[in-house]
């Protein structure tokens, strides 16, 4: 039996996928050849548009010039499905990191709600307190601007003013005063008003008294 080289010219295409045949003999010793080139691997539905390639002629006519009509068209035909195969494989890939993407996005964004919602929840208690007079005690529940950093200068602003109302007894030092004295008289000899009169002329008397017994 004559050997052929069909599956070695097959072989040369170096295509990719499932090349699919159909032989039909025709009119006037003509045959039809239909060459369908599929590749299932291709998750692209636009594979399905590409036609098959059709061939008519006798079978001098497609022993001579087949393998030369259907190379570069299935070549074409392969790297285009190959393409799509790549695109689509591509598409799933950003389809996928999009949804990752977005779930972080939707996490980062709830956490967010959720912190700025246990922010607005303290500094309405801070409200409640600094209305009802109890500013040290709205002092303390003041948020840590280490836990929202984003909120730093409005917490150091509303902590400088709650200090404000209570800071002279910000260290609970109790009030001193300073104690008054009231002064005292001065110890004098004789004394002003009418019995210092009295006493002037007592003390004359002796004096007289003395000067003649001597």
């Amino acid at each position: 039996m004559e050997t052929t080289n069909f599956f070695s010219e097959v072989a040369a295409l170096n295509i990719t996928g499932d090349l699919q045949l159909t032989i039909r003999k025709g009119a006037e010793n003509n045959w039809i050849v239909s060459v369908m080139l599929n590749n299932e691997q291709c998750g692209d539905d636009a594979r399905k548009l590409i036609p098959p390639l059709n061939l008519k002629g006798t079978v001098n006519e497609l022993d001579e010039g087949f393998f030369e009509r259907i190379t570069t068209p299935l070549q074409s035909a392969s790297g285009l499905l190959d393409n799509m195969e790549a695109f689509m494989k591509q598409l799933e890939e950003a389809k996928t990191q999009s949804a990752m993407e977005k779930e972080k996005a939707d996490k980062e964004k709830k956490a967010k709600e959720e912190k700025e919602k246990k922010f607005k929840e303290a500094m309405a208690k801070v409200d409640e307190l600094e209305k009802e007079g109890n500013y040290r005690d709205a002092w303390m529940k003041v948020p840590d601007p280490a836990q929202f950093p984003e909120q730093a200068e409005v917490i150091r602003k509303r902590k400088t003013a709650l200090s404000a109302k209570f800071a002279p007894d910000l260290f609970g030092a109790p009030e001193t005063g300073v104690e008054t004295t009231e002064p005292q008289e001065e110890n004098t000899l004789f004394h002003e008003g009418p019995d210092n009169e009295k006493n002037l002329d007592e003390v004359e008397d002796n004096w007289e008294d003395d000067s003649e017994t001597e």
